[in-house]
């Protein structure tokens, strides 16, 4: 194994994403699931599937000519935090995750569109960066360019603080042997506001906040754990696709400006 990694880092290839520099654009989506990258590069112009290694697969294509990439993290905060730090090591420096999740908060509601602004570290992955108290919070300008796309395309959409976990069947299970802490937890950030539950969030935005890139979540209702109501798959995640889009479009236009000289004062 480390031969193989050695040799395919000698060949400028990242071992786990199996890509190289020239693949990817510096603006990157991040769903969680390969299945639904495809679909996200139908809203490229020229998407072309790069690689389809594990569990990362990866499609680069245009959005109004602006070269944009969409790779698949898989489930969970270990997964991500090295399909983020190998497309760093390509060159990609803004990140947006389009997530599923469930809501907290009753005012959230099934096909609602989340973004989030910072994330509860309740996984194990980022306490190998940094201590507990630093904070997994997400960039500004990208979450101000979420706002903005999903008010332009008039969606239902919530900003706030959302959780992130490693284990996925443990609310509401009863027959744990930790079940009373596990409730008291979620008693804890339903009263914190907390508005939704998902399970990359944290890796991504202290990896890319040690990094010094940018990074940002928009996540689509699909259950909601106040109601014990059953995961609509396909609620929301389009729009959320389409946040995104619209997000990277807002972010360009402004790298753009930046970028350009200053004329001097006559």
């Amino acid at each position: 194994m480390a031969k193989h990694a050695a040799s395919k880092e000698k060949e400028g290839v990242q071992y786990h994403i199996n890509m190289k520099k020239g693949d990817v654009g510096r603006y990157v989506i991040l769903p969680g699931d390969p299945g639904r990258v495809p679909k996200i590069a139908a809203f490229f112009d020229s998407a072309k599937e790069i690689t389809f290694n594990r569990e990362y697969r990866t499609y680069t294509g245009l959005i109004d000519g602006i070269k944009v990439s969409c790779t698949s993290t898989g489930i969970g905060c270990p997964s991500t935090a090295i399909a983020v730090e190998e497309l760093i090591k390509l060159g990609a420096d803004t990140f947006i995750r389009v997530g599923t999740a469930g809501a907290l908060q009753r005012e959230v509601k099934l096909g609602d569109v989340c973004i989030t602004t910072a994330a509860v570290r309740e996984e194990g992955t980022t306490r190998q960066y940094v201590p507990l108290s630093y904070p997994a919070v997400a960039d500004l300008d990208v979450t101000l360019a979420l706002r903005e796309g999903a008010k332009k395309l008039g969606l239902r959409h919530h900003c706030g603080i959302g959780h992130c976990k490693d284990a996925f069947f443990i609310e509401g299970e009863e027959d744990l042997p930790i079940a009373e802490e596990n409730i008291m937890k979620w008693n804890a950030w339903y009263r914190s506001n907390v508005l939704s539950t998902s399970m990359e969030s944290a890796a991504l935005f202290v990896v890319s906040s040690i990094r010094k890139v940018r990074a940002g979540e928009v996540l689509a209702i699909i259950g909601l754990t106040y109601d014990d109501a059953p995961i609509v798959a396909k609620v929301g995640v389009e729009e959320a696709i389409k946040t995104a889009v619209e997000a990277i479009k807002i972010l360009h236009a402004q790298d753009t400006a930046a970028a350009k000289p200053k004329r001097g004062k006559k």
